[in-house]
């Protein structure tokens, strides 16, 4: 039991140390899934959406703190119960989400390791297992190094995600898991492999023959059957190969304009999910950046899912210069963390990427 409760304790430590870092290096990111849960079609508790930051930074930054107190020993009983009541809360979540197939991918790990959503709750289960043991064998439990040194290491780690979390925020995440990051190039994150897996489907017909209701299984032929078809519930049992980049599109007047964009050899991008949920103080900079930027021989396009009237509003409001093009929203909040941000690409590979704050780092 000793050794079982050792092992218990470095994995769910480093585990929750794991999990609270790669969601702190993109805090933004997580309060979007917060806000996909907070939805109304998902919990309806549409109320929390405004406070889904805050929410965010709690969570990620008690979560780690919780694996550092748990690796150190320290107000062990506090650590224990908080860990087991983290993860049966989270275990909920994400057996509601599998179940009811209402988030497909809970964001635990961010975007670094992307679980299906049945994943996600055994991953909660296997840890509920361990964290139960910890429970059960709190006694083998020992502190390590003295209560004050403890404490000071605590402090320290809350003192580092405060200024880690103030930095990711005020300027882009340290490390970009995401198929938009710099090199990667967007026509290629696009491609569908010759030899990738296809989604394999089941559907179940259901037919009245004589009377009665018949139900006959194929995986795509529609069956032979005397009988009157009265349904099909289709079901997807082997999930098909999906390219890291499929919901990209730049668009105007309902054509895509995104084949011809990413073949130039200077292309800025004006990143801004919504307008109306912009920094309207970026904009102003953001304006005499476009001009630079045209001196140098750069194409510059605004990408947004605002309405095309919002668009036309900004443009004029700040004197931007340039054309808007509709782009699917969770594209958007995905390309970059900044709202605007702003992309430099040359043939569809992105060479730049900047928050606003930091537009004077952008090199034309």
């Amino acid at each position: 039991m000793k050794y079982l409760v050792g092992f218990s304790r470095i994995f769910v430590g480093f585990l929750f140390i794991f999990s609270g870092f790669v969601k702190l290096n993109d805090p933004v990111g997580f309060t979007f899934k917060l806000e996909e849960y907070f939805s109304e079609a998902v919990l309806n508790l549409t109320f929390l959406t405004p406070y889904a930051l805050g929410f965010a930074l709690f969570v990620v930054v008690f979560e780690i703190l919780l694996g550092v107190m748990l690796l150190l020993g320290f107000r062990l009983k506090f650590t224990l119960w908080s860990l087991f009541l983290m993860i049966v809360f989270f275990g909920f979540l994400t057996f509601y989400s599998a179940y009811f197939n209402k988030v497909t991918d809970c964001g635990c790990f961010g975007d670094a390791v992307n679980l299906t959503p049945w994943g996600s709750f055994t991953k909660d289960m296997v840890l509920l297992v361990f964290i139960i043991i910890l429970l059960v064998g709190k006694k083998h439990l020992k502190p390590i190094l003295g209560s004050g040194t403890r404490r000071v290491i605590t402090a320290m780690a809350l003192v580092a995600c405060a200024l880690f979390a103030n930095h990711v925020l005020r300027h882009l995440p340290v490390i970009d898991f995401r198929p938009y990051k710099i090199g990667d190039n967007i026509k290629e994150g696009m491609v569908m492999p010759e030899d990738a897996q296809e989604a394999v489907f089941e559907y179940a017909w259901k037919f009245n023959v004589d009377g009665t209701e018949k139900v006959i299984v194929t995986h795509g032929d529609y069956p032979s059957v005397d009988g009157e078809f009265i349904d099909v519930e289709t079901t997807e049992i082997v999930k098909g190969y999906e390219p890291p980049i499929h919901d990209f599109t730049i668009e105007q007047n309902g054509e895509d304009f995104a084949p011809a964009l990413l073949e130039e050899p200077k292309l800025m991008m004006i990143v801004s999910y919504d307008l109306s949920k912009s920094d309207g103080d970026a904009f102003p900079k953001l304006a005499e950046t476009i001009v630079k930027a045209k001196e140098k021989g750069y194409k510059v396009i605004g990408m947004s899912a605002s309405s095309p009237e919002k668009s036309a509003e900004w443009v004029k409001k700040y004197n931007l210069g340039t054309s808007f093009y509709f782009t699917d929203e969770t594209a958007l909040k995905t390309i970059v963390r900044s709202n605007p941000g702003v992309l430099t690409l040359e043939k569809g590979t992105i060479t730049q990427k900047v928050h606003y704050n930091d537009l004077e780092d952008l090199r034309f």
